[in-house]
Order: structure tokens, then sequence, then C-alpha cells
């Protein structure tokens, strides 16, 4: 059987779309199923223990064990949000003094814990918050790298932003 020719670029969007809508639908199945707290403390476990295979995944299509530096780990990142949020999200890198420094002007995840309308809306926030530490340990195994979160937009400011040190 033939199958429709779709671009490669519409399999792109459709992929990205299908990965946010599979993963908000998980996410609204678990609060009906549990109640809210539960979900949101369940989804940052799933999404913490997914961030692993996602930069598992990244290392080994870049042919490497672990990333070179900080520098190359934000780099990382940065290809993987790329990846897998497109347009969706829009975010500035930047690593100065051996520390990066992340700013998310648009972030997918909290836009459609906006839309669930929920109680909270910091869900995304949550589970953000273990996915950062998550992909950097996978990343840089070695290092000793601790990261803060100055400014979160599910709590009301105005970006998110994400400090990433390493420790010597």
């Amino acid at each position: 059987m033939e199958l429709y020719p779709i671009p490669d670029s519409d399999k792109v969007k459709m992929l990205r779309k299908l990965a946010m809508f599979w993963d908000g639908q998980w996410f609204l199945a678990s609060v009906e199923k549990f109640d809210l707290e539960a979900a949101i403390e369940l989804n940052a476990t799933v999404r913490a223990a997914f961030g692993r295979i996602e930069m598992r995944t990244m290392l080994k299509a870049a042919g490497k064990r672990e990333a070179d530096d900080l520098t190359d780990a934000v780099r990382m990142v940065a290809t993987h949000a790329d990846l897998l949020l497109g347009r969706t999200v829009r975010a500035d890198y930047y690593v100065e003094d051996g520390d990066a420094r992340i700013l998310v002007r648009r972030c997918a995840a909290f836009e459609g814990a906006k839309r669930a309308n929920l109680p909270r809306r910091d869900q995304a926030c949550v589970a953000c918050e273990k996915l950062w530490d998550t992909w950097f340990q996978v990343l840089l195994p070695t290092a000793k790298i601790t990261v803060q979160y100055p400014q979160r937009q599910g709590m009301g400011d105005p970006v998110c932003e994400f400090v990433v040190a390493q420790q010597p």
C-alpha cells in the first residue's frame, strides 16, 4: 500500500504536536485518576525519568559519552529543545564565567498548563525543576552541578530563568 506523501517538515511538526498532546493528556488523566497534587508529583518523577532518556539519546546522536563541558551541555539542551519543541519554545542561552543562564520567554508546557485551567498553573514548573537537574546529571555525570530557578512563569514571573553552576 502506498503511504501518503507527507513532507518531512510536516512530519516534524506533527510529531512535536503529538508529543505535547500526549504529555498533556497523560497529565490530565492522572489528575482525574488521582488528584492534582499526586498528578503533579507523578508527572515530575516521570518527566525526570524521560529526561534521562532524552539526554542519553542526544549524546548518542552526537556520538558522545558525555558533554565536553558546561557550554557543550547547554548546547545539547538547546538542540534538544529545538528538536522537540521547535518554535513553541523561545529561549536564550548564555554561558559566562563558568556558569550558564537560560531565559525561557515562551514555554509550551506552561502554555498548556494555562489552557488546562486547573487550580494550579505551576505543574509544568515542578516537573521542570527536576528535569534540568536530571539533564545536567546525564550530560556531565562527574561534575557537581547546581541549578537555581530565580524566575518561573508558573509562579507569575515574566520569564523562566535557570542558572546552572558548576562547582570546582
